[in-house]
């Protein structure tokens, strides 16, 4: 899939990942079955989260955590990807 395509799938994507006050660790499991089905995964990082990090900084972390690259960040959510 190329970066256009990609684009265009992650806007019109439903949040299916809810990072909250566990922490990235507490989604982990559930990040690398969806990524394994699906292309693309759309992940909210609560405020409980994100307490003074910014999005990119955890995104970027579970990121890492879970083999996958990021496709976007903006507000409060991320788009990772495989």
């Amino acid at each position: 899939m190329d970066e256009t395509e990609r684009t265009s799938r992650a806007h019109d994507l439903d949040v299916t990942v809810w990072v909250g006050k566990h922490g990235i660790e507490s989604v982990v499991d559930e990040l690398n079955d969806q990524l394994a089905d699906n292309d693309l995964v759309k992940v909210k990082f609560l405020r409980a989260a994100r307490g003074g990090t910014d999005t990119e900084a955890l995104a970027t972390d579970l990121a890492e955590e879970v083999n996958a690259k990021i496709h976007d960040t903006r507000g409060h959510t991320a788009v990772l990807y495989r």
